[in-house]
């Protein structure tokens, strides 16, 4: 990957209240609606995961925040000072005692160009002088036009480079449990040989036909068929056998990609890097049953086996994809990355051959996530 950088900003009077209030003000005049210093709310939560990738709404919801609407609808945010985040870049010039962490930070296309970015930039380090910060960091910029945009902008310097994968310096045996296809198992694969660092040491199936054991032989990455005979053992003991099967490779992680069967406590207490992509766009709030869409409606949350299915039956207009932690809660895990739909009014196979390749994005941008929080 390339060099990402981590960038310093002084935090001096040009971002004290009398040099911030032009900026709000520029806003106001333009039409926008500023609010600073809250959770996101659920419409602005999904119109960053529709716009930005689908890993910054999880940002963004631990941290405070710089918001901005036009015509009641997002348009940009400038998230700072996070809560319990982990990446390993924050552990040197951001765990500093007087430097605020800012990011990250997107603004609709439409809107750039204008007042927009340079005034949020300008009012989220406002925030964190305003919290007592002297310096703030700007967070794993990996591109060198927005290196010299923030030093543009905001004045800042670089203080720290590296690559983000030196924090995994070797590779991380996997285990990836499959019950179809393998589509999402392809997306894996694929990376790892783009330099994705991880040594897929086993692929797990409980159906023999399915066509993931094809693409793990042309992978030439071992294969455990291992179908539950429901006639011949209870689901105690398959659970037993596929723990079993699953602790001969000691795996550091282990990938649920369509795998159709729903696994025991024991086998999620063994294994607590667990990650599994479900097609579904799921709420960050485990409790909740319902979650926020980019046009600002609501739809309910679709868990279990048929979710896009079961969202077109009752006329839903999104469905949607989340790669999460697995929990003994089902489908209620912490969220790495998710990514809203909308339905063009197609049939349920035509909504899946759209959703395949967002998925197959998700998995491979959450596992960075998951090797960068390690």
């Amino acid at each position: 990957m390339p060099a990402y950088h981590n960038l310093i900003v002084d935090l001096d009077e040009r971002f004290d209240h009398d040099a911030i209030a032009p900026h709000r003000q520029k806003l106001e005049l333009a039409g926008f609606e500023v609010r600073v210093g809250e959770g996101a709310d659920d419409r602005t939560l999904a119109w960053i995961d529709e716009r930005f990738g689908g890993t910054w709404s999880s940002e963004a919801y631990h941290a405070s925040n710089v918001l901005l609407t036009h015509d009641n609808a997002p348009v940009g945010f400038a998230t700072y000072a996070p809560r319990d985040r982990n990446f390993a870049w924050l552990r040197g010039v951001a765990s500093e005692p007087d430097v605020g962490v800012f990011g990250p930070f997107g603004v609709d296309p439409a809107m750039r160009g204008l007042v927009a970015g340079p005034a949020l930039l300008a009012i989220a380090m406002g925030e964190l002088r305003k919290r007592g910060y002297k310096r703030g960091v700007i967070a794993a910029v990996g591109d060198e036009r927005l290196v010299a945009y923030y030093e543009r902008t905001v004045g800042s310097t670089v203080a720290e480079s590296f690559d983000p994968y030196e924090f995994a310096p070797n590779p991380v045996r996997t285990v990836v449990l499959a019950s179809g296809s393998g589509t999402n198992f392809q997306a894996v694969v694929d990376a790892v040989a783009g330099g994705l660092p991880l040594e897929i040491a086993a692929l797990v199936c409980n159906r023999p036909s399915a066509f993931a054991i094809e693409r793990a032989k042309t992978a030439h990455i071992p294969s455990v068929v291992l179908p539950w005979k429901r006639g011949e053992q209870s689901r105690a003991e398959y659970d037993h056998r596929l723990l079993s099967a699953v602790l001969e490779y000691r795996p550091q992680l282990v990938l649920l990609l369509g795998w159709m069967h729903v696994l025991d406590g024991a086998f999620v207490n063994t294994f607590p890097n667990l990650l599994n992509v479900h097609p579904a766009f799921l709420p960050h709030d485990p409790d909740r049953d319902d979650v926020g869409l980019p046009d600002g409606t609501f739809m309910p949350v679709y868990r279990g086996a048929h979710a896009v299915r079961d969202a077109l039956a009752e006329g839903n207009e999104w469905v949607g994809a989340s790669v999460h932690k697995v929990t003994l809660d089902t489908d209620r895990g912490p969220i790495f990355a998710r990514k809203p739909l909308p339905v063009n009014g197609e049939e349920a196979d035509a909504v899946l051959a759209r959703l395949h390749p967002v998925e197959h994005g998700l998995i491979v941008t959450a596992i960075r996530r998951w090797l960068f929080e390690r």
